[in-house]
Order: C-alpha cells, then sequence, then structure tokens
C-alpha cells in the first residue's frame, strides 16, 4: 500500500508515542518522547526478551531471543556456546550483522512503513541495541517504499550511524527472509530453492540477525521500559502491544489479547461480516468467530486464525466474496518465484479451480484438491500460505460458494476491495487472437501453467499477469505459434 494512512492506538501508545504531536521523529523529537539509546550487554538483551517472550513480528512469531543466541553461536569458536567467562559480555565479532526487514510486499499492510517513515529512530534503536549485544556495527535496512528509504537514509545521517539502506523490488514474496538476504548479497529477491539460516550464512556469508521492523522497534521499547513496564499491558504470557493493519489504510496500537471486535470498532468497522485476519497467507474468520477472536496467539488459535503479520481486512457487503478470493488467488498465483512445482503449476490450478466453482461449473472438492497437491513441499512457504488463505475462504464463504455452484453466480458484482498493488504499466498477460487460432496446442506444451487444452484441444488461458520469470518462455511461445494467434497485451 503506498496511500494515506491514519494511525491510532488503543489503551495507550508505545511505539506510536509522539504520532498525536509530530508527523515525524527527527533524533531530537526521539530522544525527548523515548529517552536516549542504551546498550545492554548480549545475556541482558537476552534476559530481557526472554523474560517477556518477544516475538518477531512479521509473521512467523520466531522467539527473537533464540535468533539471538543462534547468532551469538555462530560467531564464537565456529559455532560453540560463549564460554562462562565471556557470557554477558559484547562478542567481538566485526563480521556479524545485523538486518532490519522492512520489505512490507503484502498489499493489506502498512505499519511498518509507518514506523520507517515516522519512528525511524526506534527502530534505529532496536537495530544498534542488538548490534551493540553481538559486539557489530554492520546494520543494514531492507526497504521497498520510496518514502521509508528517504526517512531511514536521513535518520542513518542524523546519529551519524555506519549503516546502509537497500531498497528491494516490491513484491509478495520479497520479504521472505531469504529472499532479503539474497537482495542485500546484489541478488534477485526470491526466496532460494534450500532453506539456509541466516544466523549460519547471511548477508555476505556472514552470520545475520535478521528479523522484521516492528521486532527491532519492540525491542527498543522494552529496553527503554524494562521488563515489568512493558508487561504492564497484553496478557500475562504475551504482554505487550502489536501494530495492525486495518483495511489497507488504517494501522492502530493495541495491547496483545485485545478483542478483534474492539479494533474493528475502533476502525468504525461493523463486526458482523467476514474478517480475513494474517494478510493473504492468513485465514478468513466468519462473524461468529470474529465476535470471539482476541489478538494473540492463542487467541487466534481458539477460533481457527493467527495474527501474522498483523494484517486485519473486513470485507464489506456488497461485493462477490469468492470473485474477491478469486481475484487474490490469481494475484498470489502471479507473484511466485517459479522455482518449484507448487508455484509453477499448483497455484495456477488453484485460481482455474476457483474460476470454475465462481462459474457453476467446478466443485469444492476441485479447489481442495488443487490447494491440496503442494502443500508442505514448496521451496518456500508461498503455496501452503495460499492454500490456507483459499481452504478458509471455502469455510468462511460456505453459502456464497453454494449459491455459485448452483446458480453459476451469486448476483453480486466484485468490486476489488480487497488492496492490491497500483498497476504500473509493466503488467502483461496472455491473449489468443481466436480468427487465427487454429488449436495446434503447442502452446499449452510450452506454457502449461498459463494455458491449458480444452476438451476440443483448444486453448484456455488462465487470467493472470505474466510472472517476471515466465516472460522468456511466453515470449518464445508467441514466437512458434504456428498459426500467429498468441499474443501479449499490455507491458510497458
Amino acid at each position: 500500500m503506498s496511500g494515506p494512512v491514519t494511525v491510532g492506538a488503543i489503551s495507550g501508545a508505545r511505539l506510536t508515542l509522539g504520532f498525536d504531536r509530530f508527523e515525524r521523529l527527527d533524533l531530537d523529537r526521539h530522544q525527548a518522547v523515548h529517552g536516549r539509546l542504551a546498550t545492554p550487554g548480549l545475556d541482558e538483551v537476552s534476559r530481557l526478551a526472554e523474560q517477556v517472550d518477544l516475538r518477531g513480528r512479521g509473521g512467523a512469531g520466531f522467539p527473537f531471543a533464540r535468533k539471538l543466541a543462534a547468532v551469538a553461536a555462530r560467531l564464537d569458536r565456529g559455532g560453540d556456546p560463549l564460554p562462562e567467562e565471556r557470557r554477558g559480555r559484547r562478542v567481538p565479532a566485526e563480521d556479524a550483522v545485523v538486518v532490519v526487514n522492512g520489505a512490507e510486499g503484502e498489499p493489506g499492510s502498512a505499519k511498518d512503513r509507518v514506523l520507517l517513515t515516522r519512528a525511524p529512530h526506534l527502530v534505529l534503536d532496536g537495530a544498534q541495541i542488538a548490534a551493540a549485544a553481538l559486539g557489530t556495527e554492520r546494520v543494514v535496512v531492507a526497504v521497498e517504499d520510496d518514502g521509508a528509504a528517504r526517512s531511514v537514509r536521513a535518520a542513518i545521517a542524523e546519529r551519524r550511524l555506519p549503516a546502509r539502506v537497500v531498497r528491494l523490488a516490491e513484491r509478495f514474496v520479497s520479504g521472505e527472509s531469504g529472499a532479503v538476504i539474497r537482495a542485500v548479497n546484489g541478488g534477485t529477491p526470491i526466496p532460494p530453492g534450500v532453506k539456509v539460516r541466516a544466523s549460519d550464512a547471511g548477508v555476505d556469508g556472514c552470520p545475520t540477525l535478521l528479523s522484521n521492523t516492528e521486532t527491532f522497534a519492540q525491542l527498543a521499547v522494552l529496553t527503554s521500559l524494562g521488563p515489568d513496564l512493558y508487561a504492564a499491558v497484553g496478557t500475562p504470557d504475551e504482554p505487550g502491544t502489536t501494530l495492525l493493519t486495518v483495511g489497507g489504510t488504517r494501522v492502530i496500537e493495541a495491547p496483545l489479547g485485545t478483542r478483534l471486535a474492539d479494533v474493528l470498532a475502533s476502525c468504525d468497522t461493523p463486526a458482523d461480516q467476514a474478517v480475513l485476519v494474517g494478510g493473504y497467507h492468513g485465514q478468513w474468520l466468519g462473524p461468529e468467530r470474529v465476535a470471539r477472536a482476541g489478538l494473540s496467539r492463542r487467541g487466534m488459535r481458539a477460533v481457527g486464525g493467527t495474527v501474522g503479520a498483523g494484517i486485519i481486512l473486513p470485507l464489506p457487503d456488497g461485493t462477490c466474496p469468492l470473485g474477491e478470493v478469486t481475484r487474490i488467488a490469481s494475484y498470489l498465483a502471479a507473484q511466485s518465484a517459479g522455482q518449484c512445482g507448487p508455484c509453477r503449476l499448483g497455484l495456477p490450478d488453484v485460481v482455474r479451480a476457483l474460476n470454475a466453482l465462481a462459474d457453476g461449473g467446478g466443485s469444492v472438492d476441485d479447489v481442495r484438491r488443487a490447494a491440496g497437491i503442494g502443500r508442505g513441499r514448496g521451496a518456500c512457504s508461498h503455496p501452503d500460505g495460499t492454500a490456507r488463505f483459499v481452504l478458509s475462504a471455502l469455510e468462511a464463504f460456505e453459502a456464497d460458494v453454494e449459491t455459485h455452484r448452483w446458480g453459476g453466480s451469486c448476483g453480486r458484482p466484485t468490486f476489488g476491495v480487497l488492496p492490491l498493488p497500483v498497476p504500473t504499466g509493466e503488467e502483461s498477460r496472455v491473449a489468443i487472437d481466436w480468427s487465427r487460432c487454429d488449436g495446434h496446442g503447442l502452446c499449452a506444451y510450452l506454457v502449461p501453467e498459463l494455458i491449458q487444452l480444452d476438451r476440443y484441444g483448444f486453448p484456455v488461458v488462465l487470467g493472470t499477469d505474466v510472472p517476471s520469470w515466465m516472460e522468456r518462455d511466453v515470449q518464445r511461445a508467441v514466437a512458434m505459434c504456428p498459426a500467429l494467434a498468441l499474443r501479449i497485451t499490455g507491458g510497458a
């Protein structure tokens, strides 16, 4: 998302403290609001993080103290534990790297952009706290948004920090940890096919501590307040606050455990509708579950949802739910890295099954079968996340799905209310000139991800943008079409 975003807080601000007075906190304002930077030693930082069970806020919820310990272990004698006499002291290892993952490729999220543009020093405080604990000054901030990049560069200059900003391409999978490391190392920002821990070999092959933007801001607040004050809000097992993006245009700071219905009410959004929690790799909740949901890991598990990266997308009445789900599934299929079968072939099959269901010619079982083929076998979490999104929609919108299945339509248009990136003009699609097509079928052989044959042998084109990794294959198919019927439409 790149449009205007409003910011609010429920039960007091922490990460967003000062936002009611200042559009952006420069270094002087930041220090007046949050105090000066403190850099406790490794043991103290680990103890603080463990005491409040600080978790990553990028979606996976991995314990921060375990990430820190993994990097520290790799820095000393090839990964052996630190000897007792050196515990609690800074580790003298110049090669450690701290990476702030500010890649916010998901269209429904804006919280990290808000932090980086309005409170960049809070994020940099957290990064410096972690870096000092690991005995390094190497800090990298990876961002996608132009405004965020300018804000962070200005903040780095203000505090004379030896850090650098790396720009990432705005893609859904760019924020995956392996993709970020590859981008910082000068490669293409896509997930690696083989899982490599950043703590083992990250930036320049060095042990790397990589975590989400909000996570570092939370570390700064925790260090400033101390564990007792930090835990004064939230739940006993999940203390503190979290940032939520509601509807793609509102960022709300709320204590963990806050009722989802209360968050929606603070945004003047009725709670009697289906809500997507956790973003496009998350799950749909029907109104009954929305009423019972609490915004914590435990509260969301109880209703079959997830907090994820804090994305909350209500679906208003009037638009076709199945049409909206199909629209997002098409986007997710085109955003894959194309490195494995579940992405290359599985996700397009999910889109085809959804399209058939929406037209009344398919079945729920077809969608379930397509979504389940590649689960657990992808090169990254993208196929599993997309399957979770689609399968939860079948349950949340069961009545609408049945209407489509029997009537071919629910009678409502698809307004496109779920956020997607604004087109850049560089997107392209495959089209068929039917006055020329003779049904040779070569195109389906060359690009089966986008084209399949119907029972008469004529091509059926998947209505998604051409993924960047398929551009060369599509151009080859166009050039080889015997009837010169294949076209590429759009594009810069």
